[in-house]
């Protein structure tokens, strides 16, 4: 065989193998690196979907990010000297505390610059994923739901059960308050808003409503937030 014939068709395999790896990384744990040839800034998007998984798996019918997945992906994301930025997509409905808050935290001591976009919802515990980077974005039909902790299954009726779930809330809401601009006070008080939800007592937040409650920053969409994540890097290399 020729050998141009041979070097082109090592090349198609090598090609067909590396579109093979970006699909399964995409399937598995919803991150894509995106490399841009105007800026020549190398960004990991990471997509936060469905249920926040915790310990407990969850069934196979469910949409879910598991924790496990994005927990080592942003330590990578911190140790690779060619990633410059994080973008983080967000529908989901909620999940895990734990693992919420994990990857919230995970999120927030990154030294690279971050930018999250809501996408239909970012509820419950999707509230501190949002405000977890260093700039937020929600679409227009974006919406996000506030409300007290709940807890599922058995359930011990004494005082110190309360205080635990009491703690954790205040957990989340000083979280939320420290990485945003919506007071501790004025998340609870939304938190408890009994005439909003059917169910519930709690708030919907739509995309302004967030913007001007000092949830999120900026009511925008993808253009949007890559122009900011683009400026931000830009930014820190000067």
């Amino acid at each position: 065989m020729d050998k141009s014939l041979k070097n082109t068709s090592k090349e198609n395999k090598e090609s067909r193998e590396e579109r093979e790896e970006i699909r399964e990384e995409i399937k598995e744990t919803g991150t894509l690196c995106l490399e841009n040839d105007k800026h020549h800034h190398k960004i990991q998007m990471i997509a936060i979907i469905g249920e926040i998984e915790g310990h407990e798996a969850l069934s196979g019918n469910t949409k879910s990010t598991k924790y496990e997945h994005i927990i080592p992906k942003l330590a990578q994301v911190e140790d690779d000297e060619e990633t410059e930025g994080v973008l983080i997509l967000l529908n989901t409905l909620g999940g895990d505390v734990e693992a919420g808050l994990a990857i919230a935290e995970m999120i927030a001591s990154l030294s690279k610059p971050s930018v999250s976009l809501v996408l239909g919802g970012s509820h419950s515990i999707g509230g501190p994923l949002a405000v977890s980077a260093d700039y937020s974005f929600i679409v227009p039909s974006g919406t996000m739901i506030v409300h007290p902790v709940r807890s599922n299954g058995m359930f011990i009726g004494v005082y110190q059960s309360y205080r635990n779930m009491e703690r954790t809330q205040d957990r989340i809401t000083s979280f939320i308050s420290k990485h945003s601009n919506i007071s501790q006070a004025r998340l609870e008080e939304l938190m408890l808003d009994p005439t909003q939800l059917v169910k519930d007592v709690g708030t919907m937040l739509e995309g302004i409503d967030a913007v001007k409650e000092g949830m999120i920053n900026e009511v925008g969409g993808i253009s949007q937030a890559l122009n900011k994540l683009h400026e931000m890097i830009e930014e820190q290399k000067k």
